[in-house]
């Protein structure tokens, strides 16, 4: 899995801080205990010293009874530990470790495989770090809704056709296979949608998905690049645009046209065709007039090396301000 390495480093200290902070939580349950039940202290000393008994007994030839009797008497005194607690008001497991995941207890890895809690944070952080968290609340496959393409069939048979085209791309997805998309049509025709449905699938596969518009992510290049006279900031650090397993980049064509940010577009979409790092771009625009916008070399590279799928149909906003 292409987990974001930030977020990945991040959770396991967050795993560590927990894990740690558990013990010394019962730690200090237990002072507070001996202090109110002085014989839990002796209770303890007892089944720490037959846990000894029992590990000197099974390096001995004949430990199977020695080991069942030591085993009963702990079992014995653990009982009555925990009788002594409630009948000085305290829960039977007031001294125990209470970790948050009993699974993993708190460390992250059940054996060597990560833990489905763990799995289920470092998801959670790549919603918040995609760029894309509140989309991913309320877009996703389950609810594009293919009515509002039913005036056409020819409209609707083509929307079907992408809907299915970009769940199998989603559900699919392999950094080091699929391919690049680029989704054409004018605003209101589900092109976020659907690409925020396939971010959501693919984060919960575990990579890393970074989505942006594209005149932010411009900004965070010449921000980079030029830095703040002013205040003497060194700029934006860029590297996830490249490094990212799926990059999105919304409204291609809202931008500022100029030198700088043509450079930067081809720059982008070659360094990520090379490496063969997956990219999904929409844009507004038709393909003719995509054309005109932009250098050969970046037309060239696009049509050339993305699936193209031109969206169709009636702006949905306004079909909804309709009914």
């Amino acid at each position: 899995m292409g987990y974001n390495q930030e977020n990945y480093r991040r959770i396991r200290e967050e795993y560590e801080t927990k894990y740690l902070r558990a013990r010394e939580a019962a730690d200090d349950r237990k002072a507070e205990a001996y202090l109110a039940i002085p014989e839990l202290r002796e209770a303890d000393r007892e089944i720490s010293n037959m846990g000894l008994q029992i590990m000197k007994a099974s390096l001995s030839g004949d430990y199977q009874k020695t080991i069942e009797e030591l085993k009963e008497r702990t079992a014995a005194v653990r009982q009555a530990r925990e009788a002594l607690l409630v009948s000085h008001g305290y829960p039977a497991d007031y001294t125990d470790i209470k970790y948050e995941c009993p699974l993993c207890s708190d460390s992250g890895f059940v054996d060597v495989k990560m833990c489905t809690c763990m799995r289920k944070r470092i998801i959670e952080a790549g919603y918040e770090a995609s760029g894309m968290a509140e989309l991913l609340r309320t877009q996703s496959f389950d609810n594009f809704d293919l009515s509002y393409y039913l005036s056409d069939p020819t409209v609707y048979h083509r929307m079907e056709q992408i809907l299915g085209m970009m769940k199998q791309y989603a559900e699919t997805f392999d950094p080091a296979t699929s391919g690049n998309l680029i989704l054409f049509g004018g605003t209101g025709l589900g092109k976020t949608h659907l690409s925020t449905s396939v971010a959501g699938v693919v984060l919960d596969h575990g990579y890393d998905v970074f989505y942006t518009g594209a005149v932010t992510m411009l900004s965070d290049f010449e921000f980079q690049r030029f830095g703040n006279s002013m205040t003497g900031d060194a700029g934006q650090d860029t590297s996830r645009y490249f490094s990212c397993d799926l990059l999105i980049v919304d409204d291609l064509g809202t931008e500022v046209s100029n030198q700088f940010t043509a450079s930067v577009l081809y720059n982008l979409i070659n360094t990520r065709l090379n490496r063969k790092k997956p990219t999904i771009i929409s844009s507004n625009l038709s393909q003719a007039d995509f054309r005109k916008r932009y250098w050969d070399r970046i037309t060239s590279r696009v049509l050339g090396e993305y699936t193209v799928l031109p969206f169709l149909g009636t702006d949905i906003r306004s079909q909804k301000l309709r009914k």
